[in-house]
């Protein structure tokens, strides 16, 4: 779809830069509207957590809640990125928009009418992972679309400002709600905040893929699969991602280490668990520099590396402010290290493809943080929490290392010429 650049002369930015807001009322709806919609989502994820221990009062019942929704993210996460790749985007986006309004308009008429069955929270839960499965691969691929290359960096930038603030103020406001008003209240007013969301999808135009010449009429994952395996530099963004994900993260933890490093209790490990989404929000909100960077990859290996180095000294680290500072450190590099992953996956794909690799991203996304909560309390008890959280630092810096040595094209990206 055809798309004005405004040329600016470039100077130096300091806070988020909103360029993509002024220029392009498309992405401006988008971007408010899936800020109300996910700050009503994340409402709605503490309320059933809630909801889910007051029935059964067991924090194994409540544990489930993220298996019921980890399992359909991970498995539909590629084929939402096909169908993305196949339909209209537009359409799938607001028909699973308005999939997910429908789930939180039940689970208010199931509260209103006192109908409290655990078994009906995990199916929404699931049901609700479901369409984010298809929602996330054709929201992300219709970015490229609505915006000039150069802006790519400042929307993602962007879109971590409203992950970050969603994940910190929707659960506090969920919390108030649901002890002032009840889980009805909650969930009502999630289904609200969705036609913010419905309402900027349903005013789009229409966003079929572009499709090469003689393509297939459906897209297929295998094609996605094999497209990826013979482009490296994308392929290396999901890898320095996993090497963070996987080895380097200590949030397994931080309920042992709050007491054993810092002598504290249940508050202490909500610090530990705020301090990189801080972090995360603080690298957001001060991300004006990135749209100056044109070496993503080598960008992408710096904030990978500053992550590792960060959980490796937290690891060392006796004092909870020190310690706290390191945690919103790793979370600042995270946010730097995820806007130039998704630039370059942005950038260097044909669009008939964006679709498929943002599936892959989902499930790298989704899937790597519990194999790295898998893989650190494993290790912990085998040996210390703070052999987990330094070596497993330390071995991301490494394996990256041993990456960008394998791949050395990567370092040398250059957004001005991407290439996948």
């Amino acid at each position: 779809m055809p798309h004005t650049t405004v040329p600016t002369r470039p100077r130096r930015r300091i806070l988020a830069d909103l360029t993509p807001l002024r220029t392009s009322v498309h992405y401006r709806r988008l971007w408010v509207g899936g800020t109300i919609s996910w700050l009503g989502q994340a409402m709605t994820a503490l309320a059933i957590s809630l909801q889910v221990y007051e029935i059964t009062r067991s924090n194994f019942a409540v544990g489930l809640v993220g298996l019921f929704a980890l399992v359909p993210l991970v498995a539909f996460g590629l084929y939402g990125g096909a169908i993305a790749d196949t339909l209209d985007r537009r359409k799938l986006g607001l028909y699973s928009s308005l999939g997910s309004a429908g789930l939180s308009v039940a689970l208010a008429a199931a509260a209103l009418l006192d109908y409290h069955r655990v078994w009906f929270l995990y199916a929404v839960v699931a049901l609700q992972a479901v369409c984010g499965a298809l929602a996330g691969p054709a929201r992300s691929a219709m970015i490229p679309r609505l915006l000039p290359a150069d802006q790519l960096p400042a929307a993602n930038a962007l879109n971590s400002v409203t992950m970050t603030s969603g994940t910190m103020i929707g659960p506090m406001l969920g919390g108030l709600i649901v002890g002032w008003w009840g889980y009805q209240a909650a969930y009502l007013i999630d289904a609200v905040t969705f036609t913010a969301a419905l309402y900027a999808m349903w005013r789009l135009p229409s966003m079929k893929p572009d499709r090469a010449e003689g393509a297939r009429g459906r897209a297929s994952v295998l094609d996605g699969l094999r497209f990826l395996g013979t482009r490296p530099n994308i392929r290396m963004t999901f890898f320095s991602d996993m090497a963070a994900m996987v080895l380097a993260h200590p949030r397994a933890l931080f309920p042992a280490v709050a007491g054993l490093w810092y002598g504290g209790d249940a508050k202490t490990v909500g610090l530990l668990v705020a301090a990189p989404a801080v972090g995360a929000l603080l690298g957001g909100l001060f991300s004006g520099w990135q749209g100056s960077v044109r070496r993503h990859g080598l960008a992408i290996l710096l904030s990978v590396a500053g992550w590792g180095l960060a959980v490796a000294v937290f690891g060392l680290t006796r004092n909870l402010w020190l310690g706290l500072f390191f945690l919103a450190l790793a979370g600042c590099a995270d946010t730097i290290s995820m806007v130039f992953r998704s630039t370059m996956m942005q950038a260097a794909t044909p669009d008939e493809m964006r679709g498929r690799l943002q599936g892959v991203f989902i499930v790298v996304v989704a899937g790597g943080p519990r194999l790295g909560d898998f893989l650190a309390g494993s290790v912990a008890d085998l040996t210390s929490p703070a052999v987990a959280v330094t070596g497993g630092g330390l071995a991301c810096v490494l394996v990256l290392g041993l990456l960008a040595l394998r791949w050395r094209g990567f370092a040398r990206y250059d957004a001005r010429t991407p290439q996948a």
